[in-house]
């Protein structure tokens, strides 16, 4: 397998600053207030010392104020330190100092790091900022900042990846330090994993390889992997799947993957469903050209399946978990369905194809049909689905929907746990009365208001009942420029959350036995 993403070496020492051997250090700077005018504050005198007071002098010339991402390089000149670069990263207001604003920090860091070429980087925090989760958070952001994807580069490949991370404390590592480190490291692995698949080229990742993949990659002690091929796939009664892959050439492929705890419970069964449209050309309802090049991202919502089932059998949770990945393309050829075909889902349910675009619903509802005879009983599914919930949300926030209100708020806990933006739109049954159909059960499109809405309410027809819980994606999955914290491309969100998921529902399911 082609992969530029080879685990970072994540440790924690004790030792003192000046003996750590690395590349560069860094280390986070607050806003000044009115108590804290200079760098002299806070624990930083003896790193002060060391850059031979250029912190200070940084400091009172405004050249370094500690607002969020702004960097301030400088060398050792103290030659008793075997590290000769430090850089100081904006961190903002120092109260407001948590793992959010710590993994963003960090993630300018990474990127700072990778762009200076230091493959050994040290982290040192101030005293007084070691809120629980932030080691996590910085471990995630220095990795998920350092991330670069060259595979397909004959020159110009930039420099060496970040080979070591290097966790300083002032005294003893407590265990939950140790844990969240390796916790972070998994996490900031997983979801660079996941930004790797959906930067692949369509012409090398087709719904074959996506399965070669997901066995490569998910395959453990307590996670096995199954592949439905063609026939398993109509032996199903996936038609829904089907349609949408009978205009391409590559056939199409459901990838199970299932984990099971040590000691496994009576108790909920947590399935992840995740779009797998590994090239979207939109079929015969094409899409403009410009910017179609992207749409070998349309499989995001499967990539963060499969790399958070990757992530939950590393972490353990102590409940069950099955991923499913309806893999295809959707192409124009003379085979492909047509605006007013009627395709049968698994569930038995007719739905009348208005919009041959609007594929990855089509996907999804047979996918979740199959999550329920598998035995879940909770689903989340997670898809670049609509440029409407793009509108709706912009590039910052993942767009959210579902039922019972009680699931959606677990799943929103999970994502804000995680580091990761999601916003609830409304379930309101008067969106799915949009999706009515003259011909058939329900059409797979519902007009152009509330489409984000819309899109969810036809999911919602193929969840059993059962509480569920729509991610849209669209906005989030890709950077669409670079940043202080991040390369352009793909960004891998949803592997952190779905992650976390389990063991939400797990705290979710202990507490209300507890309650009887």
């Amino acid at each position: 397998m082609q992969t530029t993403t080879d685990a970072t070496l994540v440790s924690c020492r004790t030792d003192s600053l000046d003996t750590i051997d690395a590349d560069m250090l860094w280390v986070p700077v607050f806003l000044a207030d009115d108590d804290d005018s200079d760098s002299d504050a806070h624990g930083l005198e003896p790193l002060d010392r060391a850059v031979g007071g250029a912190l200070s002098r940084a400091r009172a010339s405004g050249e370094l104020t500690g607002a969020l991402h702004e960097q301030f390089l400088t060398d050792v000149v103290d030659t008793a330190w075997h590290t000769r670069r430090v850089l100081l990263v904006g961190a903002g207001v120092r109260d407001r100092y948590n793992p959010t604003v710590a993994r963003a920090a960090a993630a300018t860091a990474g990127m700072a790091a990778r762009q200076r070429a230091a493959s050994r980087l040290v982290y040192w925090s101030p005293p007084g900022t070691g809120e629980t989760g932030t080691t996590q958070a910085v471990v995630e952001g220095v990795l998920l900042g350092a991330f670069r994807d060259t595979r397909f580069k004959t020159r110009d490949t930039g420099t060496a990846p970040l080979q070591e991370l290097i966790l300083a404390f002032d005294g003893p590592i407590d265990p939950p330090a140790q844990e969240e480190a390796e916790r972070g490291a998994i996490l900031a692995e997983c979801s660079n994993l996941a930004r790797e698949l959906a930067n692949e080229p369509g012409n090398l990742f087709t719904p074959r390889v996506f399965a070669e993949r997901a066995i490569e990659l998910v395959t453990g002690p307590h996670t096995t992997v199954e592949v439905l091929d063609e026939a398993a796939i109509e032996s199903e009664g996936m038609g829904l799947l089907l349609g949408v892959a009978q205009g391409s050439p590559e056939p199409p492929r459901v990838i199970v993957m299932r984990y099971e705890p040590e000691d496994p419970a009576p108790g909920p069964v947590l399935a992840l469903v995740g779009k797998g449209v590994t090239f979207d050309t939109g079929g015969i309802s094409i899409k403009p050209a410009a910017a179609m090049d992207l749409m070998k991202r349309d499989m995001s919502g499967g990539a963060a399946v499969l790399c958070a089932m990757r992530a939950i059998g590393r972490l353990a949770p102590p409940i069950r978990v099955i991923g499913i990945v309806p893999a295809a393309e959707n192409m124009p050829d003379g085979n492909a369905i047509r605006p007013g075909d009627v395709l049968t889902a698994a569930n038995g349910l007719r739905v009348e194809v208005l919009n041959t675009d609007a594929e990855g619903r089509l996907l999804l509802a047979d996918a979740l049909t199959l999550a329920q005879r598998l035995g879940a009983t909770h689903m989340v599914d997670i898809a670049t689905l609509t440029g409407a919930v793009v509108i709706a949300l912009g590039h910052h926030t993942s767009g959210l929907i579902g039922t019972p209100p009680e699931w959606v708020e677990t799943v929103r806990r999970a994502a804000d746990s995680a580091g990761e933006e999601v916003w609830p739109l409304p379930p309101l049954e008067a969106y799915a009365a949009q999706l009515k159909s003259e011909t058939a059960d329900l059409a797979n499109i519902g007009g152009r208001g509330g489409g984000a809405i819309t899109a969810a309410m036809f999911l919602k027809a193929f969840s059993g009942g059962l509480p569920w819980a729509h991610l849209d994606i669209a906005g989030t999955a890709w950077y669409e420029e670079s940043a202080p914290s991040h390369p352009k491309g793909a960004s891998g969100v949803g592997v952190r959350m779905l992650a976390e998921l389990p063991f939400a529902l797990a705290r979710e399911g202990a507490a209300e036995t507890k309650g009887l």
